[in-house]
């Protein structure tokens, strides 16, 4: 979606969802809502996306409730810093 200097994405799943509660730990590194034993991942996605869509001037949000998936917005600029 074009919103003036920026272009929003979304991207939505049909997963368990997280509370609210969690929704700013989900961008924390290194960090898993639920014990590594039971998910297979590192903790590094959502953290990763969150440093390079910030590092270009965007922003990244989500929402979210337990039992009905997610859906995680981002902002990028159209024209990336020092282009």
């Amino acid at each position: 979606r074009d919103i003036g200097p920026l272009v929003e994405f979304s991207v939505r799943d049909d997963g368990p969802g997280i509370a609210p509660q969690y929704h700013e730990r989900a961008f924390t590194i290194f960090q898993t809502l639920a014990p590594r034993d039971r998910v297979e991942g590192s903790g590094l996605g959502l953290s990763l996306v969150k440093k390079i869509v910030e590092s270009e001037g965007g922003a990244i949000t989500l929402e979210s409730q337990e039992g009905q998936g997610a859906i995680f917005r981002f902002t990028w600029p159209k024209r990336s810093k020092g282009r």
